[in-house]
């Protein structure tokens, strides 16, 4: 027995193609670029970077499982990776003083200091990867709507 496909579903499926690839080349671009001039992974860079984000917040630090949802990995990559990066000086992590089970983690001086060296390169990437993407047709839409979410500047 053959079914119709829905035109519909097919519209989506083309969409969330179009969607992955703009992802993926924007983060490949991002990447070389990177660890090229900082030996930073674009994961690694988004650590760093949320995790100084809620260090000019309240709080200041984040538990394991925040880190992990905030940067969309699993609990043992993000223990990897948070590995890596205060193997190099540039995290620390440290048991919640009100719940022994809690790790928290937390960006050192010197990942502060690489992360404001790596911000300017990651900012030119992204504005690079966004700048070919938008010559393509298929992706242009996407480049649209994302730019259309950044704040107006001023």
């Amino acid at each position: 027995m053959s079914r119709t496909p829905d035109p519909a579903l097919g519209g989506l499926a083309q969409g969330w193609c179009a969607l992955s690839a703009l992802h993926s080349r924007i983060e490949a671009h991002i990447e070389r670029a990177l660890q090229a001039h900082h030996e930073l992974s674009v994961r690694e860079f988004s650590v760093l970077d949320v995790l100084s984000r809620q260090h000019d917040g309240e709080g200041g630090h984040l538990r394991m499982n925040e880190v992990a949802d905030a940067v969309v990995l699993s609990q043992s990559a993000t223990t990897r990776l948070v590995n890596r990066l205060e193997d190099r000086g540039l995290l620390t992590r440290y048991l919640c003083l009100t719940d022994r089970r809690g790790i928290y983690t937390d960006v050192t001086d010197s990942g502060r200091a690489l992360l404001a060296e790596a911000r300017p390169t990651n900012d030119t990437a992204l504005r690079e990867a966004l700048q070919e993407a938008s010559s393509r047709a298929e992706l242009a839409p996407l480049v649209a709507a994302v730019e259309s979410l950044a704040p107006a500047r001023k």
